[in-house]
């Protein structure tokens, strides 16, 4: 290969057929060297090489260990890689303002907020943001974090709120109003894909309203992101489907509210992450980064930055 080629962090995934949470890992732990073009990480096809070669040779990846991130102590004078997962631009922002703490150099994995959580448990993310309804207590997030992360110690903070609801074409000429609706001849639906908190916002509710998925045209079809989901609709290539609403103004749809979701990051207790846990709470706490968020538009900003659960 060319020395001057160089990959996604997407590309590598498929290349290895590992998941991207694993790339991420190894440009982590420094075993695949990478570089930041913009905001995507980028590897150079001599780098990937090399790693393979020594791979082939015995070299064995160690496992995370359950009970902790893999975020060891840092040498000195070397700032600590921290992994933000999850979709929202917000989480950008983030790390855009934890990039001038001299200490870290985010990394963004941008997956929902079921694996998210599954990746924290695992030792492959510091940062992770989580949307998920429990239909049962009609809140947000905690019944989730508690279930998944279980034996770990953990905080839960507030990012933000915003509006989920139904994406419909102009003048919502299938007259879509209620989840019931879903299940009417000729009303076509897009998904979301698992593990996201739009899906599981989805079975919830499917749950509570006596809804089959067979029973929904297009209840197969899965979209990776808000923004793809909004742009089915608006191509017509569905009548319906269900995100936030900041991805309908950007594309062009109708947006019909349903429901205001608490938008949270989860953060491991620990002694490595004390500082970390500081800095976050600072920024988001902090007069720039509110103003930041408020001039995107569409986000409630009353409980940002307020703990939310902590364990002892």
């Amino acid at each position: 290969m060319s020395q001057e080629n160089s990959y996604t962090t997407e590309e590598i995934a498929k290349l290895l057929r590992i998941s991207k949470l694993t790339v991420y890992d190894l440009i982590k732990k420094g075993e695949l060297p990478a570089y930041r073009v913009g905001r995507q990480m980028r590897v150079d096809a001599s780098d990937l090489e090399a790693y393979k070669i020594k791979a082939k040779g015995g070299y064995k990846l160690q496992p995370p260990a359950a009970s902790a991130p893999q975020s060891a102590a840092k040498e000195p004078g070397i700032a600590r890689d921290i992994i933000i997962s999850g979709q929202d631009v917000s989480l950008d922002m983030l790390a855009s303002h934890l990039r001038t703490r001299e200490d870290y150099r985010p990394l963004r994995s941008y997956v929902g907020s079921m694996n998210s959580l599954i990746a924290m448990y695992a030792g492959q993310a510091d940062i992770v943001s989580t949307h998920l309804y429990d239909g049962d207590t009609g809140e947000y997030n905690l019944s989730h974090v508690r279930s998944i992360l279980s034996g770990h110690r953990y905080m839960v903070v507030n990012l933000l709120s915003r509006w989920a609801g139904f994406y419909v074409q102009a003048g919502n000429p299938r007259g879509i109003r209620s989840w019931e609706d879903l299940q009417r001849p000729g009303v076509r639906m897009v998904n979301r894909e698992k593990g996201s908190g739009a899906r599981t916002l989805i079975e919830e509710q499917f749950r509570l309203h006596g809804i089959k998925g067979c029973d929904v045209a297009g209840y197969e079809r899965e979209e990776g992101n808000h923004l793809a989901v909004a742009g089915a609709v608006a191509r017509k290539e569905a009548d319906v489907g269900i995100g936030i609403e900041k991805a309908a103004r950007m594309v062009g749809v109708e947006f019909l509210p349903l429901i205001r979701e608490r938008y949270d990051l989860v953060l491991l207790k620990n002694e490595t992450n004390e500082k970390l846990i500081a800095h976050v709470l600072d920024i988001l706490r902090s007069d720039p980064f509110r103003k930041e968020l408020e001039a995107i538009g569409g986000y409630e900003l009353t409980h940002t930055g307020t703990i939310m659960y902590e364990t002892w």
